[in-house]
Parts: structure tokens; C-alpha cells; sequence
């Protein structure tokens, strides 16, 4: 029965890490398709993070309370049905509201996958299977952009929300061949109102970078401060605080959320340099993310026992280092031109070595860091959250602070080659379409081009800084596997 419990798990979270990256590949043409703007771009990827972030808490709750197995189940038929939606949607409002819809059924599977893995394995054997789990999952999120590239440029973007469609069949038959000794029997009311707040706090900050306007950054940080005395005084809180007197589960989460803020805003700008910038087929951008996947592969595992045996602070520790100087070589040495073996190339491989020795230590230190296994849901729902809010706003800050950059830049290289007024008054018109924006001609598109490489540089170096700083929560992680 336990194989059957790791391969649903592992294919149904499998449908909501690939649809997480793997429209990264696709926004380009996307954009060029829906005739989006950069911020309807984000739209695409943050309306799906928003909700998943916001709701996976409450998803692990529901699981605890109405039956992981069952929540986990109505999880993967609702992502199936929005991703039927985005797959036949007409226009960018429906794609983005079809998006928000997935991220409701993966915030009720994600959590679910990993907490039925914890009531389904006995202590020892665990690790290994959070391992497996982590290293298969995070594989599936890395390839994402390798099957996007495929399916865009040989079918549509429309076919890699369509394809979810069998992988949910699927995962739908193997359920009933599930069951679980403990599975649901904590009846206590869910914390809605937490929900409520967060949804709002990450609504309105992520708004307000996005489509620059204050309010929404008043609301949302109005909210945020008003979540934790609510979650203090509940009888049954969505985010349980006596989980962070753990050191290790603490410092695990603070690493969680800087490093996926620095991965997810790197993903995101990637594919538009590979396709816009590069001349890339979008084939060719999924591509340069092969030495990930196989990396991932096959070094995933192999860290999982490392830690096991050594404990999960040094692996925590040297790969977010790794990480960031991945970010640093994607940072310093892609220009325009060039072969990829001496530019993306070098920065993949040192970023994805980086990833492999940190997934599968952080996924196992999360979920063995706690006493109370009822929480199972709870603490796999938090650090799924963290991850996916890391995501969200970073998409949202390197977003912006790739606008500012490319502008700046843009309006500066005009006017050191003395382009006329109408010429730079048309490019600021522009520059919230990124390389994607229209040149009236070739020299124009050329400082174009230079001014979103400057941009991308920017953001990347930020990554960079953001990785590092992230290996300061393995300090405070328990030296050894068995301390809390």
C-alpha cells in the first residue's frame, strides 16, 4: 500500500510543482499571443501563488479535520477542472481567473500529499520517504520549463494546462487503494478568519508592487500585523506558533522563504532573456534548464541520506552558498550572443547543485522538527506557504524592480545616442513591456535589448544576495537530526 500512498502523493503534488514553473517558459509567447503587458504576465503566475499561498494553510488544517485522503481527492479534481479552463481560456482575464481557481485545488493537495505521507510511514523509514517525495517533486518543478518549451513550441501553450487532465485521472485511480489508520478524526472548527487575514495581507501587498499603488500596501500590511494576536487567541489557529519554539522548524522556514524568493524571481525572468533577448525557440529555453533536471536527479536522494547521517545543518548551510554563486554567474556572465555552454550554462550547474544538496535536507527537517504529529498537515501546509508567498512576492519585487531598472536604462541609452523626444517619450510608453516592448527601429531595439540584459543583471545579483542570506537560518538548525 505505501507505494501506492508515494505515487499518488507524488503525482498529484507532481501537477501543481510543474504548473508553477512550467508556465515560466510560456509567458513569453503568452504575452505575445493574449497581448499582455509585463504586469498581466505576472498576473499569470501570481494568481496562481496568491491563492495557493494564502489557502494552503487552511488546506493542511482541512486535512487534519475532514480526512487528508479525502481533501487531498477534491483537491486534484478541482485543479483539473481549472486547468481545463486555463487550457480553453479566450482571453488573459479568464487564464488569470482560471489560475486562481488551480491555485484552490493545489493549496487542498499539496499539504495533503506530504501530511498522508507522514501518517503513512513509521518514524524510521520517513525520511526516506519525504525524500523520495521531495527529490521527485522538486525534479518535476525544475522540468517544468523543459516540457513547457516542448509543448509550446510543438503543440500551444494551451497544452500544458491540458495535460494535467490524465495526470489527475490517474492520481483519481489510485486513491481508493489509500487508507490510512489516522486520518481525520480532529473535528475542531477551521480557523477562517486567520484565512481570511493572510489572504488579505498577501493580496494587498502583492497588488500594490504589482500595479503600484498604496492602498493595497496599507491593507495588506494592516492585515499581516493583525494576523498573529488573531492566531494567539484562536482555539485551533491555521498557523499553530508553538510549532516555531522549535529551533530547527524556525530556522528551516527563514531559509525556505529567501531562497525560493530568490529561485522563483529568477525563473521568472529567465525564459523572457532565453526567448526575447537570446533568440531562443521556446524548445531550445526549456532546454538550458536540462542540466537542472538532471542534476536534481541525480543528487536529490544522495543529500536526503547525507543528512540522515551527518544531520541537515551543513547541507543547509553550503547549498544556499552554492546557490548564490549560481545567481552571481547568471548575474556576471550572459550578455547578448554568445554560446550557452559559456554564459547560462555555468550559473545553471553551480544554482542547481545548490538546490540538490538543500531540497531534500529542508523538506525532511520541517517535517520531523515537530513533537506533535496532528500538526502533520499544519506544519507541511506553513512551510508550503512560506514557499509559494516567497514566490509570489518575488515575482511581484523582481518584477518591479526590473521595470525601474529597464527604464532608467532604457531612457539613458536613448538619450546618450540622442534619440529624438518622440522616440523616447514612445520607449517609457513601453517599458512596462520589458523586451518585449516595440522599437521604431533597429538601433532602438538594440538599446532595448541592452537595457532589459541591464535589468536582468540587477535582479540576478539580487538573487544572489537573497540565497546567501538564506544559509543564515541553517545556523540555527539543530546539529543533529534527532535535537529539536
Amino acid at each position: 500500500m505505501r507505494r501506492w500512498i508515494l505515487g499518488a502523493t507524488i503525482l498529484g503534488s507532481t501537477m501543481a510543482f510543474i504548473d508553477g514553473s512550467v508556465v515560466n517558459v510560456a509567458l513569453p509567447v503568452m504575452q505575445r499571443e493574449l497581448g499582455a503587458g509585463i504586469a498581466a504576465a505576472q498576473w499569470i503566475v501570481d494568481a496562481y501563488l496568491l491563492v495557493l499561498s494564502a489557502l494552503i494553510l487552511a488546506g493542511g488544517s482541512l486535512g487534519d479535520h475532514l480526512g487528508r485522503v479525502r481533501v487531498f481527492g477534491a483537491g486534484v479534481v478541482l485543479f483539473a477542472l481549472a486547468s481545463l479552463w486555463c487550457g480553453l481560456a479566450p482571453s488573459v482575464a479568464h487564464l488569470i481567473a482560471a489560475r486562481a481557481l488551480q491555485g484552490l485545488g493545489a493549496a487542498m493537495l499539496v499539504p495533503g500529499s506530504l501530511s498522508i505521507i507522514t501518517a503513512a510511514f513509521p518514524q524510521a523509514e520517513r525520511g526516506r520517504a519525504i525524500g523520495t517525495w521531495s527529490a521527485l517533486t522538486s525534479l518535476a518543478m525544475i522540468a517544468g520549463p523543459l516540457l513547457g518549451g516542448f509543448l509550446v513550441q510543438t503543440v500551444s501553450w494551451r497544452a500544458i494546462f491540458l495535460i494535467n487532465l490524465p495526470l489527475a485521472a490517474v492520481v483519481l485511480w489510485m486513491l481508493p487503494r489509500i487508507k490510512l489508520e489516522h486520518d481525520g478524526r480532529d473535528r475542531a472548527a477551521i480557523d477562517w478568519l486567520g484565512t481570511a487575514l493572510i489572504t488579505i495581507a498577501l493580496g494587498g501587498i502583492t497588488f500594490s508592487l504589482i500595479e503600484k499603488m498604496a492602498l493595497p500596501m496599507a491593507i495588506g500590511v494592516a492585515a499581516l500585523i493583525a494576523f498573529i494576536p488573531v492566531e494567539r487567541r484562536v482555539r485551533n489557529p491555521i498557523v499553530p506558533l508553538s510549532l516555531f519554539r522549535s529551533r530547527s522548524f524556525t530556522g528551516a522556514n527563514v531559509l525556505t522563504l529567501l531562497l525560493y524568493a530568490a529561485l522563483s524571481g529568477a525563473m521568472f525572468l529567465l525564459p523572457f532573456n532565453f526567448i526575447q533577448v537570446q533568440g531562443y525557440s521556446p524548445l531550445a529555453a526549456g532546454a538550458a534548464f536540462l542540466p537542472f533536471v538532471v542534476l536534481m536527479t541525480l543528487l536529490s536522494r544522495w543529500s536526503g541520506a547525507l543528512a540522515d547521517r551527518i544531520g541537515p545543518r551543513v547541507p543547509l548551510l553550503v547549498g544556499p552558498l552554492l546557490a548564490a554563486a549560481g545567481f552571481t554567474l547568471l548575474g556576471a556572465l550572459p550578455g547578448i550572443g554568445g554560446t550557452y555552454w559559456t554564459t547560462f550554462f555555468p550559473g545553471i550547474v553551480v544554482l542547481a547543485l545548490g538546490m540538490a544538496v538543500t531540497v531534500a535536507p529542508l523538506t525532511t527537517t520541517v517535517m520531523t522538527s515537530i513533537d506533535d504529529e496532528r500538526h502533520a498537515g499544519a506544519a507541511s501546509g506553513i512551510n508550503n506557504a512560506i514557499a509559494r508567498a516567497a514566490g509570489l512576492l518575488a515575482i511581484a519585487v523582481f518584477g518591479a524592480v526590473a521595470v525601474f531598472v529597464f527604464a532608467r536604462e532604457l531612457d539613458a541609452r536613448l538619450t546618450h545616442r540622442g534619440a529624438t523626444p518622440e522616440v523616447r517619450q514612445l520607449m517609457r510608453g513601453e517599458s512596462r513591456k520589458l523586451a518585449e516592448a516595440k522599437a521604431p527601429d533597429a538601433a532602438t531595439r538594440s538599446d532595448v535589448q541592452h537595457a532589459f540584459v541591464a535589468a536582468y543583471r540587477v535582479d540576478m545579483f539580487l538573487g544572489a544576495a537573497l540565497a546567501a542570506l538564506s544559509a543564515a537560518g541553517a545556523l540555527v538548525i539543530a546539529r543533529k537530526k534527532q535535537e529539536r
